[in-house]
């Protein structure tokens, strides 16, 4: 009771304050007072509060050249707002919402924006707003504005409202069409905003992706591709890419011949001096198509995507040299990857080298990124084990250098916590094989090094070490290869956990013999 009679009274002064603010002329004090009393009260107890009372007040006192004060009056209203249900705000405050998204305040736009997106998300109150032009209208222009953060939250309104179908009919088969092409034409800046958001509604279905289709918006984003601006092409390419992460974006690009388009930008690269721009992102597309569909199809139907990836591990381009690596690591990820790129026989042998100069030396990043490409070219899982992927995996591991594992463990020992977990995982990927097990014990001092705890003392390097004992111990070979001794201290290891430290106790000697 007592708690009922304590909100009962804060209820009460949140009455008080309001018709306080209401008659005076510098409401600073009696704002700063409000929020106080608000932020005091849980949400649970401050929607029984809150509900019978009306606040125009506070969306009045935002008219105000005073910082200080709008401030004050939008963590009130954000407080007070987020108590309400959407349904109370869609009948009670739509059009102070749509006097917020006119502000001059960024800060006000981005509460009016945040609790349209609230009443988008609730069927009964999306109803509200999709009957009121006004306020979609306004949120649509909020995309234009030259702040990111307000065009963000502009953009979430609308993709919540596009997850039923009379949100998808009120955006693209009305007039709202017409104002979201208009805002488009503000700049180049815009309209990437609006097929950000076009492409986020065609991810969700098939309909969805119909309705955005049938507003022409994504051939306009697809004839990007091929303009004269290669900035804008380069972003086109990312967006496409997005596009094509669902099975009915795929199914639509190939169709309108996109692939095709794409893999004879490839092809004329060499003959663009500012293809550096735009090339990386093709080769991308290209890499999450692969994964997505089927290494194999994609290499073997669009040779060029290949050949070019190979070309750019040897390019001098760290740029160029990075997104190469991370496509040879998401191809080789696969079985069907790994079997495409030991097809191309000696091609691949000379990718593989360089790909061990780069993990050796120059800069750390590409370092870090050849040595995780690495361990996804090597890495098999146990059902995956076959003779001849055994064979494969193990003949790659020898292609690195006349002594890989004094490479592998050499660079584990430089003093970058980055190059130390990206080797690491190199011998987690070998440890569950065979040949990685043989190897490991027939290299001097290795398993000295796998258990000692001293080396790399950063969380992430303990990880790193806990994972490759983990491999080592939920191998079923290991036991047999290692033989009892090690096998059983790597239990130990694994039992104790990663950050295990051994205690040092200190003993007096005096006195003693």
């Amino acid at each position: 009771m007592v708690f009922t009679f304590t909100y009962g009274v804060m209820a009460a002064s949140i009455e008080s304050l309001l018709e306080e603010i209401s008659g005076v002329e510098d409401p600073i004090e009696e704002l700063q007072s409000l929020k106080t009393a608000l932020l005091s009260l849980p949400l649970s107890a401050l929607r029984d509060s809150v509900s019978g009372q009306r606040f125009h007040v506070i969306f009045s006192l935002l008219h105000s050249n005073d910082r200080e004060q709008v401030e004050l009056c939008v963590a009130i209203l954000e407080r007070i707002l987020m108590a309400l249900s959407p349904v109370t705000l869609a009948q009670n405050y739509r059009s102070e919402l749509q006097g917020g998204l006119a502000h001059p305040n960024d800060t006000v736009k981005i509460l009016a924006l945040t609790q349209i997106g609230r009443m988008a998300e609730h069927p009964d109150a999306a109803t509200e707003i999709l009957n009121n032009n006004g306020i979609l209208g306004a949120v649509i222009h909020s995309i234009g504005e030259d702040k990111l953060a307000v065009a963000k939250q502009a953009i979430q309104c609308l993709s919540k409202l596009s997850h039923s179908k009379p949100g998808l009919d009120k955006l693209f088969q009305s007039d709202l069409l017409k104002v979201i092409k208009d805002v488009m034409a503000i700049s180049d800046t815009v309209r990437y905003r609006m097929y950000e958001l076009v492409v986020e509604i065609s991810s969700v279905s098939p309909i969805s992706f119909g309705y955005c289709a049938n507003s022409s918006l994504i051939s306009q984003l697809l004839g990007e591709l091929t303009g004269e601006d290669v900035l804008i092409r380069a972003t086109a390419i990312e967006m496409v890419t997005t596009l094509a992460h669902s099975q009915h974006g795929r199914q639509y690009l190939a169709q309108q011949g996109i692939m095709d388009k794409i893999s004879n930008m490839i092809r004329r690269a060499e003959t663009d001096p500012f293809s550096s721009l735009y090339l990386p992102g093709l080769v991308k597309f290209f890499g999450n198509l692969a994964i997505m569909d089927s290494p194999q199809q994609v290499c073997e139907t669009y040779p060029a995507f290949q050949n070019k990836v190979f070309e750019m591990v040897l390019d001098p381009d760290p740029a160029m040299i990075g997104v190469a690596l991370d496509t040879l690591g998401l191809l080789g990820a696969t079985v069907e990857g790994k079997q495409v790129l030991q097809k191309t026989g000696e091609k691949f042998k000379a990718v593989l080298l360089r790909m061990s100069q780069l993990a050796s030396s120059g800069a750390t990043e590409l370092r870090v990124r050849s040595l995780d490409a690495i361990s996804d070219l090597l890495t098999l899982q146990p059902e995956q084990q076959t003779e001849d992927l055994l064979s494969l995996t193990e003949s790659w591991f020898h292609l690195l250098s006349n002594q890989p594992m004094d490479m592998i463990r050499n660079i584990s020992t430089q003093p970058f916590p980055e190059l130390h977990c990206a080797a690491l995982r190199i011998f987690s990927a070998i440890a569950t094989q065979l040949w990685g097990q043989k190897l490991m014990i027939s290299t001097p001092s290795f398993m000295e090094f796998v258990l000692d705890r001293s080396a790399g003392q950063t969380k992430e390097a303990k990880d790193a070490k806990f994972e490759l004992v983990g491999s080592l111990v939920g191998s079923s070979t290991a036991a047999e290869i290692l033989g009892s001794q090690h096998y059983i201290r790597l239990k130990t290891y694994l039992r104790e956990g990663p950050y295990y430290v051994t205690a040092v106790t200190s003993v007096s000697t005096e006195g003693a013999d």
